[in-house]
């Protein structure tokens, strides 16, 4: 799923911000962790937002307990259905509930709440979960649906054990998360409800949006993780002990957030020889087989836009970036510049466009960052190589976006054959794929680029969309 923006004109103002979120790759085996004191396994909450990342996948997005073999455990997860579930097992499933609902959009956030109080002496009242502000009980309903019995303890808050965030599983780490997560919060002793966490927005009241939640009651094992501390992502923002990291590191912090969505590449665009997407979607290896790599998950329809990309490893064969208005290019998997409304630089130094070849610019390679800078309100693109122009600044000239077959731009990344592999490491500046040595933000302030956009050029966010909408 993609969604379109335009009008680059001012940045939107939404109340409540989410500051920072945290990514969390899959091929690292990240997770976070920490060992619990006594507490209430009959009440509590889990909360977080998240966006995903991967698909067709298991993966783990709450909170786990493990006692020692793995014999006893309580997870959250997405299937391999991509359906959110919710189990118990001590000895055999004692608590189950699975959503009919599918959860698959790659370019959206995604609020979860799961609340527990096993006293109620109403059974649906034992184990509720929330998908973006709506009990799901109500909304999809559950394609497994077991309740705990009155009063059960769940395997969770357990004296010593150790609570996972991101994984599971005492000796291994299985099913790791791959996803952004932000806002994650974790309540001991109290069920609070998705209204405690966020609320819909007062103008679009289809809208779920955070709120700040420093004024619940943790309790003995709660914790908050805000991610705002780069050098300490485990810190919990409440005050409690905080949770230890494991294959985290600074550059896992991101600006891509539930009140900021930013750009990635688009997984859900999919061809028979499909990329290997990794790095919060920030990332494309392209096989022998494959050649059109990945697009962006905006479409862009006004406006002017920037973004960063790097050939990451120094064998790969000939690639091309650039822009497509056509979705066609990924489903008969050609490369960038391919067909008509389709432009890309290739990294002999060429730009290519309706599958012909022109003189443009300079050659590129490994670690040099092309910036790609759309203008849409004048029709042109413009390449750089390493903050320098290419083609002595002479824009191209491109379709205007309104009369092209699906009246926008995607960013796009390829190789130039499919004889070919390659990978590419994308920044659209929420969560680069590539080491920045600065950190340069967009006149809005949003954004982090190795180079500071052109003037007027913007970070593709939502925070950037214009006045005028799009």
């Amino acid at each position: 799923m993609a969604f379109l923006i335009g009008g680059a004109n001012s940045a939107a103002d939404t109340g409540y911000e989410v500051a920072n979120s945290c990514m969390f790759n899959k091929g690292d085996t990240a997770y976070m962790h920490k060992t619990l004191s006594a507490g209430n396994r009959r009440t509590w909450t889990f909360s977080t937002w998240f966006k995903r990342i991967s698909l067709g996948t298991q993966v783990t997005f709450g909170v786990v307990q493990t006692s020692t073999g793995g014999d006893n455990v309580m997870a959250m997860q997405i299937t391999t259905a991509n359906k959110i579930e919710v189990w118990d097992y001590a000895g055999g499933i004692t608590a189950s509930i699975i959503t009919n609902r599918v959860f698959r959009d790659t370019s959206a956030w995604y609020h979860v709440v799961v609340a527990a109080d096993t006293t109620s002496g109403t059974a649906n009242n034992r184990l509720r979960l929330y998908i973006n502000g709506t009990e799901e009980r109500g909304v999809g309903g559950y394609s497994t649906d077991t309740m705990p019995s009155q009063n059960y303890d769940f395997d969770i808050n357990q004296n010593t054990k150790v609570l996972k965030f991101g994984a599971y599983d005492d000796n291994s780490v299985g099913s790791p998360a791959d996803f952004y997560f932000a806002e994650t919060v974790f309540i001991d002793g109290t069920q609070y409800a998705a209204s405690d966490f966020g609320e819909f927005d007062e103008d679009s009241p289809t809208i779920w949006k955070p709120k700040d939640v420093s004024g619940l009651t943790f309790g003995t094992n709660g914790f908050y993780l805000d991610y705002e501390d780069s050098a300490n992502l485990g810190n919990d923002a409440n005050g409690g002990t905080d949770l230890t990291e494991v294959a985290l590191a600074a550059t896992d912090q991101a600006t891509d957030t539930p009140t900021n969505n930013f750009a990635t590449f688009n997984p859900l665009v999919s061809i028979t020889d499909a990329p290997t997407f990794s790095e919060g979607n920030c990332k494309i290896a392209i096989s022998s087989a494959g050649q059109f790599g990945a697009c962006s998950t905006v479409g862009l329809t006004a406006g002017k836009w920037y973004a960063e990309f790097v050939k990451s490893v120094t064998s790969d064969n000939d690639m091309c970036v650039g822009i497509t208005s056509d979705l066609d290019d990924a489903r008969s998997d050609n490369h960038a510049g391919h067909i008509s409304n389709s432009y890309s630089y290739r990294e002999t130094g060429v730009k290519i466009t309706g599958a012909s070849e022109s003189s443009y610019g300079d050659s590129y390679d490994t670690d040099d960052v092309i910036g790609v800078a759309l203008n849409l309100d004048d029709n042109e693109l413009t390449f750089y190589k390493d903050n320098t122009a290419q083609n002595s600044g002479t824009a191209i000239s491109i379709t205007a976006a309104a009369s092209t077959t699906t009246g926008a731009y995607f960013l796009t990344a390829s190789c130039s054959s499919a004889s070919q592999s390659g990978t590419w490491d994308a920044n659209f500046g929420g969560c680069s794929a590539f080491t920045l040595s600065s950190a340069e933000s967009d006149a809005n302030g949003y954004g982090n680029f190795e180079f500071a956009p052109p003037s007027g050029f913007l970070a593709i966010c939502t925070k950037n969309l214009g006045s005028d909408g799009g």
